[in-house]
This record gives structure tokens, sequence and C-alpha cells, in this order.
């Protein structure tokens, strides 16, 4: 059995996060810049088994695609055809923002911590792929 990887994909930064073997937890692997992404990737599938890729897919508040769509999809597009053989699911990623600041607040870091937009995407994935494990795992 492979991670699975959360990808939150911006157009300077790219946070990625993992599971561990069992698909149990959530954490954090690192922040790339964007037009490193695939290369970084390939370097890690080489290493690590990977089963499926989450996407962090960017809503308004309407349910309508965010205009970071255009994009995300020339990325997704990218990512397909370089590793056809892995699974890609997008996963509602409103809040993840938000959420990512109220958790380095909660963890005590200071505010020039929380201003590190690196640590923010890196968090934001690990709660994508969080929301994607509890909605597999409530069955």
């Amino acid at each position: 059995m492979g991670r699975i990887l959360a990808i939150d994909y911006g157009r300077k930064r790219v946070g990625l996060a993992v599971t561990d073997l069992l698909h149990i937890t959530a954490n954090g692997l690192d922040t790339i810049p964007a037009h490193e992404v695939l290369l970084y990737l390939q370097k890690y599938i080489d290493r690590e088994p990977v089963d499926k890729f989450v996407v962090g897919l960017p809503k308004q508040m309407n349910g309508e695609d965010s205009d970071s769509m255009q994009y995300i999809r020339p990325f997704v597009v990218s990512l397909q055809r370089r590793f056809p053989d892995i699974e890609l699911i997008y996963v509602d990623e409103r809040f993840t923002s938000v959420l990512a600041h109220k958790t380095m607040i909660e963890a005590g870091l200071k505010k020039k911590d929380r201003q590190n937009k690196e640590l923010v995407d890196k968090i934001s994935a690990t709660i994508i792929l969080q929301s994607y494990l509890e909605s597999i795992h409530s069955y």
C-alpha cells in the first residue's frame, strides 16, 4: 500500500502533505516553488510508493470554482500525464488557509512564524489531506 499525497497548489508555492503507509495520519511534507513541483514529485515517488493524489479544489462560497482554477487545471493535466497510474481526487479546500492560521495560533507560534507563507501552505495541504482521510474513514 502506498501513501496518499495531498497538493495545495498555488501560482508561486505548492504545499505538500502525505499519509503514513496505513493512511491513518496526515503529515506536512514540504513547500516548494510551483515550477519545481513535478520534478519534486517524481523524485519523491521514485523513493516512496504513492497510490493517490488529493488536490485542493478552490471553491467560492456559492460553490462555483474560484479564479485560481485557471492555473490549477493545467497543473493537474500535467500531473496526470506524468503519473497516469496514480489516482487523482479533488477535495474542497475552502477555509484551509483560515484553519491553517488557527492551527498555528493554537500551537503557540509567534506572529512572525504565522506570516511564513510556506508554512501556511504546508499546513493547508495537511488539512486538505486530513479532511480527505476523515471522509473515507467515516464509513
